[in-house]
């Protein structure tokens, strides 16, 4: 039977620290708690000490999350008490350093933190935003209407993600493929057709030569370009790394042809789906700006907001302010400054993503009606242009007989 090192404290105060064995980690605190013990740390050959948690902590992914929420949500309206409901959560989930994340949330509860409290000490799991949302909830007494609210915002982000990833997928798809055939053309192909030419002496057309010289050139530099794309990739890398680098790099995607006002939609829909969330859930407009800006991951939209909040703190209104820093549709600020007009902010920003939702979608539609034909027309005038260049000497060589 697996044995477990644990540190416990009495109920007179004193800390004791010994093994134990047991099947489980779970059977091993349930045990020690029977006999009135608080456990402080356990660990042993099925687990870790959940102190040591920090440095080693791996994110949920965006359908992790929502699951273990929806789980969360249905147990409180189940009515059970909070201690027994992360009992339920630890055990459902199988990632280790969330369930250990779990453990000690329970601890800090037990000992009587709040909730959102108690998460703060693991913002890798629990986003900002998301401690926020459950601060506001335990404050107000709504906690169950303030996770709906949370599970319909990450239901939004997953939504929007996947019809950017279905836009992109088949176009990414068919670039790679022609990208490859044709290397498969240049590389391997083409050499064999060389050979037979070199043998026959026949002068070449200007297509065919040309396109030997490309790919002898290529090969001879093959091992230079690999370095210097290496060197590249490593620099672009680091440099994406910096602030610099990365409020850059958001700027282009903001700003690039065709593809541009698709990813200014996504930021528009996610910056007006959060601040709405976090206002729904009663948080003043200041508050609720500051934890936007942090959970925004694209740096230009998150440094505007950052101005903005300066602008708010210094009496302005929340449309003068975004006005000011002029990164939003025109569209977009004037539903947001109607809404402060008639005291329906948080209404008026679902409104904002609902709209942008819709927009993007139509984009998407068409963008894809439109890139699909031009990406297999271009494919095929590239492979239509290699096979013809390297089969021309061949028919000239027919001619000629």
């Amino acid at each position: 039977m697996p044995r477990f090192h644990y540190r416990a404290a009495r109920p007179d105060g004193t800390i004791i620290e010994t093994e134990a064995e047991g099947d489980t980690p779970r059977s091993i605190r349930s045990q020690l708690e029977a006999q009135g013990l608080l456990v402080l740390a356990l660990s042993g050959s099925a687990t870790r000490p959940i102190t040591s948690l920090k440095g080693r902590q791996r994110p949920l992914s965006l359908r992790d999350f929502l699951i273990f929420n929806q789980e969360f949500l249905a147990l409180i309206k189940a009515g059970l008490p909070m201690l027994r409901c992360f009992d339920l959560l630890t055990e459902r989930n199988i990632q280790s350093g969330f369930q250990q994340a779990l453990q000690a949330v329970r601890e800090r509860i037990r000992g009587g933190s709040a909730i959102s409290e108690a998460m703060a000490s693991y913002p890798t799991y629990f986003p900002e935003l998301y401690q926020a949302s459950l601060r506001a909830g335990e404050q107000a007494g709504n906690l169950p209407e303030v996770l709906s609210r949370y599970i319909a915002y990450l239901k939004m982000l997953i939504g929007v993600r996947e019809k950017v990833v279905k836009a992109t997928i088949y176009p990414i798809f068919l670039l790679g493929f022609g990208l490859l055939v044709t290397f498969g053309l240049l590389f391997f192909v083409l050499p064999s057709f060389a050979d037979v030419y070199k043998e026959s002496r026949v002068e070449l057309p200007w297509a065919t030569q040309l396109l030997l010289d490309i790919t002898n050139s290529a090969t001879q530099w093959m091992m230079g370009l690999l370095v210097v794309a290496a060197l590249a990739g490593a620099f672009l890398y680091w440099w994406k790394n910096t602030p610099q680098g990365q409020w850059r790099i958001h700027w282009l995607f903001l700003n690039a042809p065709l593809l541009g006002p698709l990813f200014l939609k996504n930021q528009v829909i996610r910056l007006a789906r959060t601040l709405s969330t976090i206002l729904g859930g009663g948080i003043p407009l200041l508050s609720a700006l500051q934890v936007t800006a942090k959970s925004m991951p694209n740096k230009v939209f998150a440094k505007a907001l950052h101005s903005v909040i300066g602008h708010v703190r210094d009496g302005a209104s929340l449309s003068t302010a975004l006005k000011k820093e002029n990164f939003l549709p025109r569209l977009t600020l004037e539903m947001i400054e109607v809404g402060e007009t008639t005291g329906s902010l948080e209404a008026m920003l679902f409104e904002v993503a609902e709209f942008h939702e819709g927009e993007l979608d139509f984009q998407l539609s068409r963008l894809m009606t439109w890139i699909e034909p031009m990406f297999i027309i271009v494919i095929g005038l590239i492979l239509g242009g290699v096979v013809i260049a390297l089969y021309l000497p061949i028919f000239q060589m027919a001619g000629a007989v």
